[in-house]
């Protein structure tokens, strides 16, 4: 007859070979992934240790920590081992790992192509399971002076109002603006409401001396400029 197999608690292990000790002996930058989600979620399952879960875990989403990043908290506790618990402690990593991304806006880049517009806007923008619109005020020298959300909606759209827009921009004191929604299908085909609200506000941005230099439709991967493509 077959037992089942004993796990090996990381309890038991060579201090060396604890994720814990080997993040203070070697480093942290000389843990594997599956190691630093282990120091996270700190146990596994009564068949596995954290770092056997973390391994589980990774391998349900390709070994790719972005993917893990576009997990909610109802995916995660399908893992035997999981409680809501360790999955918020997971959840609440991987967003404070975008949010350190997106704080690059803080070094007011310069704008000069829509590529730099991308980098600005893509920390905010991906990994986003619903649609959000945004707005780059720059001043006059095409710095960014801020980034603003200005509204969030379903996974098939969102209102982008003219007058909020223009309302935040003109407290900016922008000189001009860029805009920018994301697309989680990964579609980055415009729609007709897309198109049209596009045409609103470069027409409301040339009544006020307000130009708006480019709408950018962004997904996880790549991105379409509206100025690149003559839609503008």
């Amino acid at each position: 007859m077959d037992y089942p197999q004993t796990p090996n608690p990381i309890s038991n292990w060579a201090e060396e070979d604890r994720p814990r000790e080997k993040m203070l002996h070697i480093g942290r930058q000389n843990l594997s992934n599956a190691e630093l989600i282990a120091i996270l979620l700190g146990s596994g399952s009564r068949n596995k240790s954290a770092v056997d879960l973390s391994k589980e875990i990774l391998q349900a989403n390709n070994n790719s920590l972005y993917e893990l990043g576009k997990c909610s908290v109802a995916d995660l506790t399908k893992f035997n081992g999981m409680g809501p618990a360790k999955a918020i402690t997971l959840l609440a990593a991987m967003e404070l790992g975008r949010r350190r991304k997106a704080e690059t806006i803080q070094k007011k880049p310069v704008i000069k192509s829509a590529k730099d517009a991308h980098q600005v806007l893509a920390p905010y923008l991906t990994d986003l399971p619903h649609e959000e619109f945004w707005l780059l005020c720059l001043n006059r020298a095409n710095h960014v002076t801020k980034a603003l959300r200005i509204s969030e909606g379903g996974m098939t759209g969102t209102v982008a109002d003219p007058k909020k827009i223009f309302l935040k921009a003109l407290e900016m004191q922008a000189a001009s603006i860029i805009i920018a929604h994301n697309h989680p299908s990964g579609n980055t085909t415009p729609s007709e409401a897309d198109l049209k609200i596009t045409k609103k506000i470069k027409e409301g941005g040339q009544l006020l001396d307000l130009p708006i230099l480019d709408h950018l439709i962004i997904t996880d991967h790549t991105y379409l400029s509206f100025a690149d493509e003559g839609l503008l």
